[in-house]
């Protein structure tokens, strides 16, 4: 993990930008409480001591949790409740959760204690700020979370590690007892008052963290699909008239108008698409991978525009039960329910699977010598003694047969729990995690179509790409050589998934034709 120094991101009692939570649980940037924020912290708390000083039972504070909410708890008792809420509902198992989503979750948590909406005591935020900080990481287990009064286990996973007990990552990744970890920060472990370990547990912030990330990766994938069709059209000499802009005017979807525009960017200029333009070309269209390539990255863009404008909305929510209200009253509410992100989460897999599903069928076409218009059979040296790229289109068919059973939503499949209590709940951390599968795979396939199409236009020599696509070729070539004999092909296309998860082949593009939308 990078980590930046200075650039420290102040967390209010307002919202969050998803850039902010982006450079926290990727590039390690430092966090601080605002001085409104602490302030928001210190009154709702003092709210809550009245309360447990009261000898009126108050759900959360001095009662039991969820189906056991209505045993009433003596102070004297309070501190075991909380330690124990924590050590049972720490109950996940199976591999740890991937960094990046702890160090996400671990923030979006401490955003909402910001917002003086659930009691905590600012001792406690200020340890799971000074967790973050130190590059410490609680050791969350993938499987737990229902998605419903939050994310349960993996959140849990993080309060015990605030009382001193689990395990933590080290920012070098060595796996220390917690309670070695912190004192070794300067940290204190926390001894959790009333209401505190709800405060910890009850929000949906595992699901939105997974959220925001996968829009950050979709935002770049999306145009790489335009890189792709862009090299894949010209490979298989296809024609850049269907992308003109009254055609798609005809059909008013912006995030078509933008994959269409940034088509012609690439484009623009071609020798091998000017090559074919006259009227002696017999063909009359293109296959529909080609020809409706911005019709699909268009979809695909407007549904991550939908899931962004959810995930905004989350970013300036304030999840716990109950909630400490602008008046005082504590209040249970079922704002903790994961629907609203479980169905983005599960929608942008739909579209993954489906993006990734056209870019296959362009990758095939470009290894089909009955319809690759003049390519050698799979793009082989040798046709025969050499097999080409004739099995990187097997790992994409099977990439893409895997993000079409993820792209079955997890958010219909509801399970009761609880003893009945919790009786409908949105399995939202389960679609957050089929999302980094499934966006891990359209990568992956991206890159491969990119990898298969380069070497297309570079078997058409003598003509020249478009200057855009030609310098998303070049930049290329700087990681994977050109065509000749088969060799080991696994590490090219390792090394083609890692140009576009840098981004370098997509600013190559840019370079020359402008920023792609």
């Amino acid at each position: 993990m990078q980590v930046r120094m200075g650039a420290v991101i102040e967390i209010g009692t307002g919202s969050l930008r998803a850039d902010d939570v982006v450079a926290v649980a990727r590039d390690g940037a430092p966090v601080g409480l605002s001085a409104a924020a602490r302030a928001a912290i210190v009154e709702s708390r003092a709210r809550v001591d009245a309360l447990a000083a009261s000898p009126v039972p108050a759900y959360g504070i001095s009662t039991g949790f969820g189906a056991l909410a209505t045993k009433h708890i003596p102070p004297e008792r309070r501190t075991a409740l909380q330690r124990s809420l924590i050590r049972s509902h720490a109950a996940g198992s199976g591999p740890e959760v991937e960094r990046e989503v702890v160090r996400a979750l671990m923030l979006l948590r401490l955003r909402t204690l910001a917002t003086g909406r659930t009691g905590i005591a600012p001792a406690t935020a200020d340890a799971l700020a000074g967790l973050l900080n130190a590059g410490l990481t609680p050791v969350v287990p993938e499987y737990g979370s229902l998605g419903c009064s939050g994310d349960l286990a993996p959140l849990a996973a993080v309060a015990l590690v605030l009382t001193g007990e689990g395990s933590v990552r080290d920012r070098s990744g060595e796996l220390v007892p917690a309670a070695e970890a912190l004192p070794a920060a300067g940290i204190t472990p926390v001894v959790l008052a009333e209401k505190e370990g709800l405060a910890l547990i009850n929000g949906t912030d595992g699901m939105l963290g997974m959220l925001v990330l996968a829009c950050a990766d979709l935002r770049s994938l999306v145009r790489h699909a335009d890189l792709a069709a862009a090299l894949s059209v010209e490979a298989l000499l296809g024609t850049d008239r269907v992308f003109a802009a009254d055609l798609q005017a005809l059909r008013p979807h912006p995030g078509q108008a933008d994959a269409a525009e940034n088509l012609r960017a690439l484009l623009a200029g071609s020798p091998v698409v000017a090559s074919h333009a006259g009227p002696d070309d017999p063909r009359v269209q293109d296959a529909y991978s080609l020809r409706c390539a911005p019709q699909v990255a268009g979809a695909v863009r407007d549904t991550l525009a939908h899931a962004v404008t959810v995930a905004e909305r989350e970013l300036a929510a304030a999840i716990d039960n109950p909630v400490v209200l602008p008046d005082g009253r504590v209040e249970s509410n079922g704002n903790f329910h994961g629907a609203p992100v479980g169905y983005v989460l599960d929608f942008l897999a739909i579209a993954a699977a489906d993006l990734a599903s056209i870019s296959e069928r362009r990758t095939d076409r470009l290894l089909d010598a009955h319809r690759s218009h003049g390519l050698p059979p799979f793009l082989a040296a040798d046709p025969g003694v050499d097999s080409g790229y004739m099995i990187a289109q097997y790992t994409a068919a099977g990439i893409v047969s895997e993000l079409k059973r993820l792209a079955v939503p997890a958010s219909v499949d509801s399970i009761p729990s609880s003893g009945m209590q919790e009786d409908h709940v949105s399995m939202g951390w389960h679609a957050g995690r089929k999302l980094r599968r499934a966006v891990d795979g359209l990568r992956r396939v991206m890159a491969i179509e990119i990898l298969t199409a380069a070497r297309g236009l570079d078997l058409r020599a003598p003509l020249t790409p478009a200057p855009g696509t030609g310098a998303v070729v070049a930049a290329l070539r700087e990681r994977v050589p050109g065509p000749g004999p088969d060799r080991h092909l696994s590490p090219d296309l390792d090394a083609a998934v890692e140009a576009v998860a840098s981004g370098e082949l997509l600013a190559a593009a840019e370079g020359v034709v402008g920023a792609l939308k």
